[in-house]
């Protein structure tokens, strides 16, 4: 009995009397003890706001800013892997893909760093669309850039007891997902994100001629030393702010959302577009191979487009495939023949999931649509199946019998000398 009471105690705390659950002997409140004892003893999910665990293998996933795109991917972005974006001929359409994962970072109060060697990365952020909320979405963002701190002093008056139990919101919270409203947005393409989001967002930007204008003066921009440059403005980044796993983030966890655009092309000093056999063609795969290792050891997402179509060597596009976790590849009807082929008149170009990333499986998953097209509307920007117009077998074949019997007679009349008249050939 004394051993009961000193349970009962030790669960209720100092603020119930440890006599009341020495009398009653094993109580609610005893196996409510040994649930909370379970749950703080094991394992609990990472809970940070715009992400959620895979349903396959249990890794933290992301959204890219297009929930079709997500399906595709088997539910997001995975934590600590590289999305590869094959731009299409005119790179029209890739540099959207590129701004919906921004667009998707910004709303999720994620941290950003932007590299490009065209655009200022504070021009590319202005032009971000605009996110589609309702009532709900806009207090669920609101609540993600500006924090409540719970009051500590609140009490139930109706169930008294209860208020040694934890809320079961933040139970949730350390337990579960998120809640999955919060997980993907759309996104209006013909508007641009506000100010104020844009204001308390965090992003850090790589602009490469800024980065290198010091060093022209005394040798030329080389291959390897764009690369070194944004290697180490990355691994900087992440280790300062405590992206990295040696040094994780002590207030609250956040994710990286890291965006490269046109990697590879002549602006970053590379030549693999130019020539075929060119002397520094290591150059790019060896950075991919050194990012997805920073990648692998961080809370980080990456997203880079690339000109795999100027790419004069495919051994070289093989190996970035290789190097790349997920390879999405779009293909542009503009200045092709299926721009006027009737087929394709809805579409604006085809989509291709060459490669999804293999995590904590043997196997790698394949999605089982193969046959997939995209169209940009005026707001938004959609993927959808390929459906082609029906066969037109089927409109032979529920042919009436009249024109059967008409095109016989036809037959008949012209050779009527061989098969006697009106009688149909026995052949």
């Amino acid at each position: 009995m004394a051993a009961a009471a000193t349970r009962g105690a030790g669960v209720l705390g100092s603020g119930f009397g440890a006599s009341e659950s020495g009398r009653s002997g094993t109580t609610s409140f005893q196996r409510k003890g040994k649930a909370s004892g379970a749950s703080g003893g094991g394992p609990r999910l990472l809970s940070i706001a715009g992400t959620r665990p895979s349903v396959r293998n249990g890794q933290l996933l992301v959204s890219t800013g297009l929930p079709a795109l997500d399906q595709l991917l088997g539910g997001g972005l995975a934590v600590g892997t590289l999305l590869l974006i094959e731009e299409d001929k005119y790179n029209i359409y890739s540099p959207l893909l590129f701004k919906y994962f921004l667009a998707e970072g910004i709303v999720s109060g994620h941290t950003l760093l932007v590299a490009s060697a065209k655009e200022n990365p504070a021009d590319i952020l202005q032009e971000l669309p605009a996110p589609l909320l309702d009532d709900n979405g806009k207090k669920e963002l609101e609540d993600v850039h500006n924090p409540k701190t719970p009051e500590p002093d609140i009490n139930m008056k109706i169930a008294w007891r209860y208020q040694l139990l934890p809320k079961m919101e933040d139970n949730f919270q350390q337990v579960g997902p998120v809640s999955s409203s919060r997980f993907g947005h759309y996104y209006d393409v013909s508007k641009r994100i506000p100010q104020e989001l844009l204001e308390g967002s965090k992003w850090h930007g790589f602009f490469l001629p800024e980065h290198m204008s010091s060093d022209l003066k005394e040798e030329s921009c080389s291959l390897s030393r764009g690369y070194m440059k944004l290697l180490q403005f990355i691994q900087n980044i992440i280790y300062t702010e405590g992206f990295d796993g040696a040094n994780p983030q002590k207030k609250q966890k956040n994710i990286l959302r890291i965006g490269i655009q046109n990697l590879g092309s002549p602006l970053w000093g590379d030549n693999i577009c130019c020539t075929e056999n060119c002397g520094n063609s290591h150059g790019v795969t060896k950075f991919l191979y050194v990012l997805r290792g920073l990648l692998r050891s961080s809370l980080s997402a990456c997203i880079i487009t690339m000109p795999a179509h100027l790419v004069q060597n495919k051994a070289i596009t093989a190996r970035v495939r290789n190097l790349s976790d997920t390879v999405v590849g779009l293909e542009s009807f503009i200045g092709s023949e299926k721009e006027t082929n009737p087929l394709y008149k809805d579409y604006h170009g085809l989509i291709h999931i060459r490669k999804i990333p293999r995590l904590n499986n043997l196997t790698c998953d394949e999605s089982d649509v193969k046959d997939l097209a995209f169209k940009l509307k005026r707001k938004l920007f959609s993927i959808e199946r390929l459906h082609l117009p029906p066969d037109l077998s089927d409109t032979v074949g529920r042919s009436s019998k009249q024109d059967l019997a008409e095109s016989t007679k036809r037959l008949g009349a012209g050779c009527g000398t061989m098969a006697g008249g009106k009688k149909h050939l026995d052949f």
